[in-house]
């Protein structure tokens, strides 16, 4: 690796050895790389947060150009490296930001001296391996002999990066595989062997941790899971855990203006850990009023994880939203419900709204079966909380606040992120499950000369099909039929390769030509198709007025439409071409009922 610094950056060594980088300027924060590395590989950190922070980078002992560490060493030696670093610069106070081994070493030092460190970020941090990691990891410990190993290097680069690498992280591995190559191999393996037995050195001393703490780790670091940030974040008292959709365990190198940034925000939050006291400017609350629109005296489970990193859940129907600004939402657990004293002593949780498909999943998460996650397919969420597939909706939140009543404790969540759907939501009635939306075996029934079509839309697009003389069309056949009948709507969708999912009934009308024929219209989404067919046409909603549309019924239809997208409000329409009325949806209050398991 380039050892070279770039201008206005120094590269210097304190009286004991240390080698480190200095630039910036700002509050000063500490930077400690994982094994195997050295101060450089944090060039991507300090290029964009030197203009805000004064940034120091340390070599590890045994990394750079530091000295060796004692033959077996333990965290606390490499802490003291760092406040012997801190002594020499005359800082009084830092915050601390470390990478794997870093992250141990950061802790490590934010629990030998307080008094020093303000704030402490873990990236891709270890805690507490499950038996299959932890002998993997001490035996490739027990392998090392303190000489090079370029086979060690690939398998390495491969564990972090990918087999093969691909071809948008080249330079990120080829970075970090330059670092691993010149690296002291006695260094390197002393460290190991401390990093390979060290992850469950705070497992005690984790709930004393002072100041405010974030643990972030990537949504596919197998190795520093996610599971492992969010234990470490609930064991802190003013722990907070974030999972970066799609990375690995290198993501400071590989996604740095993402990481960069998280780790800056998180800086620059007032001490108070006001979170979100100002609105951010990111959070759609447009978009969050139309998700929360999804449940409908509905069925949850909501999940998170354990103390010992295990995922936890539970069915719920007591569900509802809080405010808007900012994000909160609500959900009551029983305290004799088993997972009672897991959530109420959790620092984040997500709320799964169910669609009507997943009742066994509901029955499941409401009994007392030993692994009910084994009957799902799920993935951690920002705050490392489980998100269920297929949900209608789904909030991630930090738990804002816990308020006991009665025989039930509230869970007031605020929404750290979400993500929602136009599927069918399941519901729950008088001790029964319901299905709200389409009765698609109702429509099958129906007489062979119904019209039945769609308003298909995906990302506020709506599905066009072109005719031959230019005019534009919704999808529409004779009945919903099967994939097989062509003349059908699911066998028009089929032969476009169109992968469509109904939703909720939206017109109703009868042919004022032919009283006998009905028009059948429903709102639903649409995957976008991967066939090159032409005759399909993607249109913005806010494009469709003054389309070339032949029929004016589809037309009038269509302008009612977008103004009830705009408006968050639909109806159904029932009359016939000429006239009808347009009645309102039920909208139904939210009952916290209490969970069902």
């Amino acid at each position: 690796m380039d050892d070279a610094v770039a201008p206005g950056w120094t590269r210097a060594a304190a009286p004991d050895g240390t080698g480190f980088i200095r630039a910036g300027s700002g509050a000063p924060v500490l930077f400690i790389h994982g094994v195997g590395m050295n101060a450089t590989i944090w060039q991507p950190q300090i290029q964009r947060m030197a203009d805000r922070f004064d940034l120091i980078a340390i070599d590890m002992l045994g990394h750079g150009r530091s000295p060796l560490p004692p033959q077996e060493p333990e965290l606390a030696d490499y802490a003291a490296q760092a406040i012997r670093l801190l002594d020499h610069l005359g800082l009084d106070k830092a915050s601390v930001v470390g990478h794997s081994m870093g992250a141990l070493v950061a802790q490590e030092l934010a629990l030998l001296a307080p008094e020093r460190i303000r704030r402490v970020v873990s990236l891709n941090a270890v805690f507490r391996r499950p038996p299959d990691l932890a002998q993997a990891v001490l035996e490739r410990a027990a392998a090392l002999t303190g000489h090079g190993d370029a086979a060690g290097v690939a398998q390495t680069i491969a564990r972090w990066f990918g087999d093969p690498v691909p071809a948008e992280l080249t330079a990120a591995a080829e970075k970090a595989a330059a670092a691993l190559s010149e690296v002291d191999p006695e260094g390197y393996a002393r460290t190991y062997r401390l990093f390979a037995r060290a992850d469950r050195d705070h497992a005690e001393r984790l709930q004393t941790l002072a100041m405010p703490a974030l643990f972030i780790t990537g949504s596919e670091d197998k190795n520093s899971s996610p599971a492992m940030s969010a234990a470490m974040a609930r064991l802190a008292p003013h722990g907070r855990c974030t999972v970066l959709a799609g990375q690995r365990h290198m993501m400071a190198v590989a996604a740095p203006d993402l990481t960069s940034r998280c780790i800056a925000e998180f800086l620059n939050e007032g001490e108070s850990l006001e979170q979100g006291a100002a609105a951010d400017a990111s959070f759609d609350s447009g978009e969050f009023r139309r998700a929360l629109g999804s449940f409908l005296t509905g069925v949850t489970i909501v999940t998170t994880i354990g103390a010992e990193g295990e995922p936890r859940g539970f069915t719920a129907n007591s569900f509802t939203s809080v405010s808007l600004d900012p994000p909160l939402v609500l959900v009551c657990i029983a305290h004799k419900a088993l997972g009672h004293p897991v959530f109420a002593t959790s620092k984040s949780f997500a709320i799964n709204i169910l669609n009507e498909t997943q009742k066994a999943a509901s029955g499941i998460f409401a009994s007392k079966a030993a692994d009910k996650f084994a009957s799902v397919d799920w993935r951690p969420g920002k705050t490392g909380s489980p998100v269920l597939d297929g949900s209608v909706a789904t909030f991630d939140c930090d738990m804002e606040r816990l308020v006991e009543a009665g025989d039930h404790s509230i869970l007031i969540g605020r929404v750290r992120d979400f993500q929602h759907n136009t599927s069918q939501p399941l519901g729950y009635c008088r001790g029964a499950y319901i299905t709200p939306g389409l009765s698609q075996e109702a429509l099958a029934a129906a007489q062979p000369g119904t019209d039945v079509g769609a308003i298909l839309e995906n990302g506020g697009r709506i599905l066009f099909l072109e005719t031959p003389d230019g005019f534009l069309e919704l999808p529409r056949g004779r009945g919903l039929g099967s994939a097989s009948d062509g003349k059908s709507l699911n066998g028009l969708l089929a032969a476009k390769a169109i992968e469509a999912q109904l939703g909720f009934l939206f017109a109703v009308w009868d042919d004022a030509g032919n009283p006998s024929r009905t028009h059948v219209y429903y709102r639903g989404t649409f995957d976008v198709p991967a066939s090159s067919d032409r005759g399909i046409r993607l249109i913005d909603i806010d494009a469709i007025d003054g389309l070339k549309i032949a029929d004016p019924a589809i037309r009038s239809m269509l302008t009612r439409y977008v103004r009830e997208c705009t408006e968050d409000a639909f109806g159904v329409y029932v009359g016939n071409e000429v006239e009808g009325e347009v009645r309102p949806l039920a909208r139904t209050a939210a009952l916290n009922t209490g969970d069902q398991g």
